[in-house]
């Protein structure tokens, strides 16, 4: 089959690669569409410590089972499915303690093991989760960052209605936590982007969107989310909680990067600021929030690109340009 392969930080290539065969519990998907996100383009750059190389990348994909092991647990062929990537190991302390999406040892298809930006992909059976057949397509590559939103609002502290949420970024997982936090509160959510494209994209779906956040009416928000990753936007952010507020940091950043902040100031205003780490019990809820949103994923899948283009796919992704770029191979 065809395969995008990272050989090594900075080498990308489409070649052959073996087809890959079921373990037990596991099935093969024809792929059908896999987005690429940040995630990929650090692995591409060689940042993520520990990754091996060569390796497929992808891990937000949606496709049919073409094949199952032999003892046939899973989804039957022909099923459409997405995959949750994450493979927790279930033995370590934080999985014991009902945290496996902080696993001490870490795994995940598209990231430590044979992703999706291929023809085909083995996936264990127990992650997949079956799509209705009238499930938009183009969307369902949106199911997996959409997991992550719901998570990272897990993990906030409960917000009355009357919150006023400030989200830093416009990307795919921006405009999606954006969306997802509208449901909390009856305030125009605002959003801080830069980029001119994603920022009129924002205004359009309904949410305030500025290039930044001092052009606001509100000077502090009681609910602040970091999409970014982006050391000064995160600096940003902390400026910009209110007194007894709480500030996500759910963007990826650099594993080296910093940013200074005045403990006294957490201190004395008894600000909260907490981490979102990928999936954790939210997939399902994510397939209905996205089914439940067409609007939103109409607005978001902008690029749908050959498997053949990888690399270029890549570019259009960095660029800023874009909304969710997706992955397309061949029937």
């Amino acid at each position: 089959m065809r395969a995008a392969v990272i050989d090594a930080p900075h080498s990308v290539v489409v070649r052959d690669v073996p087809d890959p065969t079921p373990d037990t519990g596991e099935v093969v998907i024809e792929v059908a569409g896999c987005g690429i996100c940040g995630t990929d383009v650090h692995l591409v750059e060689g940042v993520l410590p520990g990754t091996q190389y060569p390796l497929v990348p992808g891990h937000e994909f949606y496709g049919h089972v073409v094949a199952t092991a032999a003892d046939r647990t899973g989804p039957t062929a022909g099923t459409l499915v997405a995959v949750d990537p994450n493979l927790p190991c279930g033995v370590c302390g934080p999985c014991v303690v009902g945290r496996s999406n902080l696993c001490e040892n870490y795994s995940a298809i598209g990231v430590t093991r044979a992703g999706a930006c291929a023809e085909y992909v083995a996936a264990p059976a127990a992650v997949c989760r079956v799509l209705p057949e009238d499930f938009r397509l183009d969307a369902a590559a949106l199911i997996e960052p959409m997991s992550c939103v719901i998570h990272g609002i897990d993990r906030m502290p409960a917000q009355p209605r009357s919150a006023r949420w400030l989200v830093y970024g416009a990307g795919t997982v921006g405009t999606l936590m954006a969306d997802a936090v509208s449901a909390h509160t009856d305030h125009k959510v605002c959003v801080v982007e830069p980029n001119a494209d994603r920022r009129a994209r924002a205004n359009t779906l309904g949410f305030r969107a500025t290039a930044s956040a001092d052009e606001l009416d509100v000077a502090a928000f009681d609910a602040v989310v970091d999409c970014t990753g982006v050391p000064a936007a995160i600096s940003d952010a902390l400026g910009h909680v209110a007194t007894g507020g709480a500030v996500l940091l759910f963007g990826v950043a650099s594993p080296g990067a910093t940013v200074a902040l005045s403990p006294y100031d957490v201190y004395r205003r008894e600000i909260t600021i907490v981490g979102s780490m990928a999936v954790h019990q939210s997939f399902d809820r994510a397939i209905t929030a996205i089914a439940a949103r067409p609007t939103v994923a109409a607005a978001l899948v902008t690029h749908r690109i050959p498997l053949a283009d990888y690399p270029d796919a890549l570019e259009i992704f960095r660029s800023g340009v874009s909304g969710k770029v997706e992955i397309v191979p061949p029937a």
